[in-house]
């Protein structure tokens, strides 16, 4: 099996326990601080991406493209350079912006997010950005090796720490007030990633080759030509993810005064904002871990590839991984649409957010095509045209979310259209930008025996729905129906031939067996 295969089963496995725990934490938090207490939450969360996108400064992306690019050559000074470059730029950063955070936090939830409630979140999570800074690092370099068990594993250990302290910390702070049941979820998870990063350095000290600490300004001092190296990628992919975060920092700003002037008042706007962002994008999301470890990857084997001249190489991967994302997004989006009532009340105890599913879950094939493809327009030094494609799309999204959000007869449902129009239009302009770089089949019969099958598991679905016995729960119901979605939408990629026989006799223990069924 290639590394990129066992690498992104890794990442799969992992990414799909990460999910999982991760929507236990956050059902965790709806049941425990609401709709309200979710959405001073979702306010804060913005502010510490930004704060984390500047200080991470598009460097783990970049690690992983060098450090796979200087272990194909096998220059291992190389690879301790690229380390010791990095997390002296991290941490430096991370000694600037973390107290920035702290400072800026009264003027942010006065001012910006027209709720003051939002300050003690906000003051809450600041510890976090050295902790993530740090831990980026470390992650970019294993990933860059193409090793990734320690970012997989951490990424789970993670979410474990912060459930365990989630229900005790919310519930010991809900006494004082919503905003400090919120800063105790922050809390939760600052403690989360502390833990991870432990992992990372302990196993790090234990498979590393070289000593980190020996020469460390020397090599900081003399690598000019490495940070030159990290910035020409690590520059345009933080500029990409600068671009993102700060959309989404002004999102919130956004959509509270867009709703202010169509007559929302501000407590109800939270709520709003917190069914939308708190309940349903997590679910719309959920199945971007697949996207996700696709594109972490794909980068270095990516990478790789172009650094040997291995253009057939290059389309193949990326062939593989919008195939995988297109097959297992198209299930998301059935089951989603078609379970989106009964999974909110499930999770959630109610329905609210359930008309966003609806009318966000068809598009949302777009959201998974765009992890794959960002991967590939970095590895192959594109990141400076990914950066401009996220651009426009941000101020095409914001300009949307304002136009729409501040009309009463779209209110909060102008945010999600906005959201929708923003991602559907960068992931458009991704694919433009990779077909002018490599050459690329579009095999349009697989596409549309694809949307064959998405349109024929969704009937079924909705029928079962309408005809299912009663007499069970409704959790017992939708594990049901979704486990009977899965199994005629597995069989008919299967009887169709959506998946090379080859790609499923790799899949462990069960492999064979199911390739039997494979027509090709």
């Amino acid at each position: 099996m290639s590394k990129f295969l066992k690498g992104t089963m890794i990442l799969l496995a992992a990414g799909l326990v990460t999910r999982v725990l991760g929507f236990i934490n956050r059902i965790v938090i709806a049941r425990f601080i609401g709709e309200e207490g979710v959405g001073l939450y979702m306010m804060a969360f913005p502010t510490l991406i930004l704060a984390v996108t500047i200080t991470q400064l598009g460097l783990p992306v970049a690690i992983s493209k060098n450090v796979a690019e200087a272990e194909a050559r096998g220059d291992k000074a190389k690879v301790k350079k690229i380390l010791v470059v990095s997390l002296a730029t991290t941490i430096s950063l991370s000694a600037i912006f973390t107290p920035a955070l702290i400072f800026l936090a009264p003027q942010l939830s006065e001012t910006l997010f027209t709720d003051s409630r939002t300050y003690l979140p906000l003051l809450a999570i600041a510890p976090i950005v050295p902790i993530i800074a740090v831990s980026s690092v470390i992650r970019g370099y294993f990933q860059g090796r193409q090793n990734m068990k320690p970012a997989a594993i951490s990424q789970m250990l993670e979410q474990i720490v912060r459930i365990t302290l989630i229900a005790a910390m919310t519930r010991a702070f809900l006494p004082y007030g919503i905003e400090y049941a919120a800063a105790g979820a922050m809390l939760a998870s600052v403690i989360g990633e502390l833990a991870s990063l432990i992992y990372l350095l302990t196993t790090f000290k234990i498979k590393k080759k070289f000593r980190v600490r020996k020469h460390f300004f020397k090599s900081v001092k003399t690598g000019k030509s490495t940070f030159n190296d990290l910035m020409s990628i690590a520059l345009p992919t933080t500029g990409s993810r600068m671009i993102g975060s700060l959309a989404w920092f002004f999102e919130p700003i956004v959509v509270s005064h867009s709703l202010a002037i169509a007559g929302v008042a501000a407590i109800a706007a939270t709520k709003q904002y917190g069914a939308l962002t708190g309940f349903a994008l997590p679910l719309l999301l959920l199945p971007s871990f697949i996207t996700h470890s696709l594109s972490t990857a794909l980068v270095p084997a990516i990478s790789e590839a172009n650094s040997r001249n291995q253009h057939h190489v290059i389309e193949y991967r990326l062939q593989q991984a919008l195939r995988l994302t297109f097959l297992t997004g198209g299930l998301a989006v059935v089951i989603l649409f078609v379970l989106s009532d009964e999974l909110m009340k499930v999770m959630y105890g109610s329905n609210s957010g359930a008309q966003f599913i609806k009318l966000m879950a068809p598009f949302f094939i777009f959201y998974y095509y765009q992890g794959p493809l960002q991967a590939t327009l970095q590895a192959l030094n594109l990141a400076r045209a990914a950066m401009i494609n996220s651009l426009i799309g941000a101020i095409i999204k914001t300009a949307v979310i304002f136009i729409l959000a501040s009309q009463p007869s779209f209110g909060i449902n102008g945010v999600a259209m906005g959201i929708l129009v923003g991602f559907v239009l960068v992931t458009l302009l991704h694919f433009a930008t990779v077909l002018k770089a490599i050459s690329f089949t579009f095999y349009v019969r697989d596409y549309l025996k694809t949307f064959l099958v998405m349109g024929l598991s969704g009937w079924c679905g909705f029928w079962l729905l309408k005809n299912f016995n009663s007499q069970f729960s409704l959790a017992i119901q939708v594990l049901l129906i979704t486990f009977i979605i899965t199994m005629i939408y597995l069989i008919l990629t299967l009887l169709l031939g959506l998946v090379k026989k080859d790609e499923v006799s790799r899949i462990p223990w069960i492999g064979k067996s199911f390739s039997r069924f494979v027509f090709k």
